[in-house]
């Protein structure tokens, strides 16, 4: 199957990099569009929602590092047909989801580590994309962290 558009979800560690050249072989090999998207969560979530302070200083200095660092990840790829790069807040899984069907994409790219049991209950994004998504999905399996 040849594919037209590509959107690669990067979390601008170190970690998306077989994430990126998995999905800019994949590109190379269709001549697809390759998009890149970052979703950076609003700390209330992180927090439980229910934070006495005003978050929106922090949150928007986390906006603008997530930005510096997204630019420099296009300019490490740069023979790759790079469409659009996206960097918005929302929950990752529905965000995601909606750059898909607005973009017409046809293969969304995630990392996974793999992670089962409890690990998997609590939360995967690769996960979340797959369920719901409106398109095909490929979860890149990324090397287990050492902790």
């Amino acid at each position: 199957m040849s594919y037209v558009h590509i959107l690669v979800a990067v979390d601008l560690t170190e970690e998306c990099d077989p994430v990126i050249k998995k999905a800019k072989d994949l590109a190379i090999a269709s001549g697809a569009k390759l998009s890149l998207v970052h979703i950076v969560e609003p700390m209330a979530m992180a927090f439980g929602g229910d934070v006495p302070m005003d978050l929106s200083q922090l949150q928007q200095q986390q906006f603008d590092q997530a930005k510096e660092k997204l630019e420099a990840l296009k300019l490490k790829y740069p023979d790759v047909r790079t469409g659009d790069s996206h960097l918005t807040y929302g929950q990752p899984r529905q965000e995601i989801h909606n750059l898909a069907k607005e973009h017409n994409v046809d293969l969304i790219v995630v990392g996974s580590h793999g992670r089962h049991g409890l690990s998997l209950l609590l939360g995967s994004t690769a996960n979340d994309v797959l369920h719901g998504a409106p398109c095909d999905v490929l979860a890149v399996r990324l090397a287990k962290r050492t902790e």
